[in-house]
This record gives structure tokens, C-alpha cells and sequence, in this order.
């Protein structure tokens, strides 16, 4: 089965939630999480204070998935967390493992 890298992107004010959701998940055996600056031209949805700086604080989550699970995930979040802002995208993942 092929496996993916599930890149999610947050508003910071979602964090925990996310978190929380992906812990109950049976689906999701582990992911990583990563403070982040998202930068570009949606002004629209940033703060003065973030205009200013050119930069909007962000969330990054990555988990490694079967792609059939990952799709199951995407779904439960579109129901779940609809009009948050999350952005989202997938990756097929050549190789991995661990060195221990």
C-alpha cells in the first residue's frame, strides 16, 4: 500500500484542537507538529500585526500514512474543521524508515 506525507497547515488558534482530534484518531499512530510562518499575498486574513511583519503564525502537521487512511482523514477533517482555515496536501513518500 502506498504511503503519503499529510502536510496540515493551522491557524495557531486551532492548534490544540487538531492535536486533541488527531490523539483520538485509531487511524493515526503518531504525527509531528512544528511551529511555522506562513508568507504571501492573502492580506485578507492577516492581522495589521501580521501585515506588518509580513508573516502569519502557523501550524505545520505531518503524518505518514497508507493514502487510503490519509483520504479517510481528509474527510473527517473537511466535517470537522470546515471554515478554519486549514490548508492542506499530500505527498507520496518514496522511502523512509528508522535508524535505531
Amino acid at each position: 500500500m502506498a504511503e503519503v506525507l499529510l502536510h496540515l497547515i493551522t491557524p495557531t488558534a486551532i492548534e490544540d484542537a487538531v492535536v486533541e482530534w488527531l490523539l483520538e484518531r485509531d487511524d493515526v499512530p503518531g504525527f509531528s507538529s512544528l511551529p511555522m510562518s506562513g508568507h504571501g499575498s492573502s492580506e485578507h486574513s492577516m492581522s495589521l500585526a501580521e501585515q506588518v511583519a509580513g508573516r502569519t503564525r502557523r501550524v505545520l502537521f505531518l503524518l505518514e500514512l497508507p493514502q487510503p487512511v490519509a483520504e479517510q482523514v481528509l474527510t473527517a477533517l473537511r466535517d470537522d474543521f470546515a471554515g478554519t482555515g486549514l490548508h492542506w496536501w499530500m505527498s507520496p513518500v518514496s522511502a523512509a524508515g528508522r535508524l535505531d
